[in-house]
């Protein structure tokens, strides 16, 4: 653990204020405290496209506000724009005994991007004092909970049920990789058929490597019973020809893992591919290189290839020399 600061998390309504063309929008309004004098619990500074990510009070004396690019390109809010917070968790009686929810005016101070349209679309933040103000916190010492950040990403789950085993009944620890458990599930299961359908395209590659082979067999018949009358073993024949199969597997692997290598890059660095947000989360098609999984593909690959090499080249080893050299 690096990084650790306090937040509270609220379910509110957002509307640009001054315009009755926009609808109202829910939103999740996290109250959060940016300078902690620790390592940051979060890489928001470095998501801001516009404004800035320092959560002090303008000029106007409004409340600061960060809000997603996808929020704000749908509601038409710019840095500098105010818009009207609504919460009900702090409902007021007016005169007639009525429950009023607490509404407050924000100034848009910064808009990020996280890649992630349910972030962008779905996330605003806040001050930690105004949000506690906001829902009904009069006590500064009063917060909804605390982030963690850790020094890798993969150890969250670990971290997770550490501090639950620590805090014990009734506090409840959560981890990224619990929160989308159902979306890893699926990435799991899709890994799984991807790797399925690669091993059928490598076989398919296999049989290629058998019918050449056996091919060149067929056509270098004579040539071969020629070689055995000469004094060549069949274990010498059977060499031969499972060198060549494996260098043609040897050469295609990799050749295809530094095609796939470099078209990994590009589309990671550059996020060529665009896809519909809405749909699959992202705006971009994301590309992780594990190199176990590289090593995996690479082995598996030469194997499968020097497999397929065996019988054609034992086929070739039995000829007999008289009847390959009458062959035609």
């Amino acid at each position: 653990m690096v990084g650790a600061a306090p937040f509270v998390l609220s379910q509110v309504s957002v509307a640009r204020t001054g315009t009755d063309g926009l609808y109202p929008q829910s939103a999740n309004l996290y109250g959060i405290s940016i300078d902690t004098g620790q390592v940051a619990p979060t890489e928001m500074e470095r998501q801001i496209v516009e404004g800035s990510y320092n959560l002090t009070l303008p000029e106007s004396g409004l409340p600061p506000l960060l809000m997603g690019v996808g929020l704000a390109d749908r509601m038409q809010l710019f840095e500098g724009d105010t818009l009207l917070v609504v919460s009900f968790e702090n409902l007021k009686m007016d005169i007639l005994g009525g429950l009023n929810p607490t509404m407050r005016q924000f100034e848009v101070t910064g808009v990020f991007t996280t890649g992630m349209y349910d972030y962008d679309m779905q996330n605003v933040y806040t001050t930690l004092g105004a949000a506690q103000e906001l829902v009904g916190i009069t006590n500064p010492g009063v917060v909804g909970g605390v982030g963690v950040r850790t020094r890798q990403p993969e150890l969250a789950d670990e971290v997770r049920g550490k501090i639950q085993e620590s805090l014990g009944f009734p506090f409840y620890a959560e981890s990224w990789m619990t929160t989308n458990r159902a979306l890893f599930s699926a990435l799991r299961l899709e890994k799984i058929a991807m790797g399925l359908i690669l091993g059928l395209i490598v076989l398919v590659a296999a049989f290629n490597i058998v019918s050449t082979l056996v091919m060149v067999v067929a056509d270098r018949t004579r040539e071969i019973g020629i070689l055995k009358a000469m004094g060549m073993t069949r274990r010498g024949i059977m060499r031969v020809f499972v060198l060549q199969g494996a260098w043609i597997g040897v050469a295609g692997t990799m050749v295809g893992t530094a095609c796939g290598l470099i078209s990994a890059f590009l589309i990671g660095h550059f996020e060529i591919i665009r896809i519909p947000p809405d749909v699959y989360f992202v705006d971009h098609l994301p590309v992780s290189l594990n190199p176990l999984d590289v090593l995996g593909i690479v082995v598996a690959s030469v194997t499968i290839a020097f497999v397929a090499t065996i019988y054609p080249a034992w086929k070739a080893s039995r000829l007999e020399p008289v009847d390959a050299i009458r062959h035609e």
